[in-house]
């Protein structure tokens, strides 16, 4: 849930607050059919109405400020939503993770560049680690290499998939086929579909979808791997919830967990 004030600095990061305030007292910002007053709460599933107003279509137009999960002088943990590509790439140039973090540095004056140690599929969400720095960025992806780091993912699949098991059919990755493991665990079952908890042991394109469809169990909303869409699921079901690593610069262990978005979790 957030507070009102929270989602509209979020969803507008270059709105003053005293004018964000000030639509709110003067009962501007509907929930469905009810202003919002300064002290309501939203939730999963509410319906924001703004009013009509050419300076908030400029601001509705600014990306949306980066969520901060995790920082020290080295590192940054960001969460990626779905339908954002980490770089920038063919039809994703203007907008991507990597830009926004760096519009938020270039707000800060931070004296240093940063570069994304992972990534995540474009349709799937999940924290991302940056390093602040080529130093780290070299300590932090040998990390990564040498499989120290661990990403927990929670997923809803086709099917009953009962227990725990541990998934080893070869992926396609650049045109060849190759090695792939994957672990998982049953959380519960949805009469038809199942929600699973998986660890990647090893790092390929689209593993996790590739592996689940030849199992049998696509993801679902994953058309192009043959997965079913549920009445209201308008992603894939993909979630990175969880990373952990040990802290190469002496700090303690990092954990950072990422709730489900509300449109999944809902």
């Amino acid at each position: 849930m957030l507070f009102r004030s929270e989602f509209l600095t979020y969803r507008l990061p270059g709105a003053p607050r005293s004018y964000l305030r000030q639509l709110l007292r003067k009962g501007r910002v509907r929930r469905d059919d009810s202003p919002l007053d300064e002290s309501a709460v939203l939730r999963p599933g509410d319906r924001v109405i703004l009013p009509e107003s050419a300076r908030l279509r400029q601001l509705l137009a600014l990306p949306p400020v980066p969520v901060i999960l995790y920082e020290t002088r080295e590192m940054l943990i960001v969460e990626k939503p779905a339908g954002l590509a980490v770089h920038g790439s063919q039809g994703h140039e203007e907008d991507h993770l990597l830009g926004r973090i760096q519009a938020l540095l270039q707000e800060r004056r931070a004296p240093y560049s940063v570069a994304p140690v992972h990534r995540l599929d474009l349709e799937t969400s999940g924290p991302i680690l940056f390093a602040k720095g080529r130093q780290a960025a070299g300590r932090l992806g040998q990390l990564f290499m040498d499989g120290a780091a661990q990403k927990s993912y929670l997923a809803l699949v086709a099917g009953e998939l009962i227990g725990a098991g541990r998934l080893e059919s070869p992926v396609r990755a650049k045109g060849k086929l190759k090695a792939a493991t994957t672990d998982y665990r049953t959380l519960t079952g949805f009469g038809d579909f199942t929600l699973v908890e998986l660890e990647l042991l090893s790092g390929r394109t689209h593993q996790i979808r590739q592996q689940l469809s030849a199992a049998g169990h696509p993801l679902t909303g994953d058309r192009r791997y043959g997965g079913p869409t549920p009445p209201g699921l308008k992603r894939l079901f993909l979630h990175c919830r969880k990373l952990a690593l040990p802290d190469p610069f002496g700090g303690p262990d990092v954990l950072v967990e990422s709730p489900l978005p509300a449109e999944l979790a809902q």
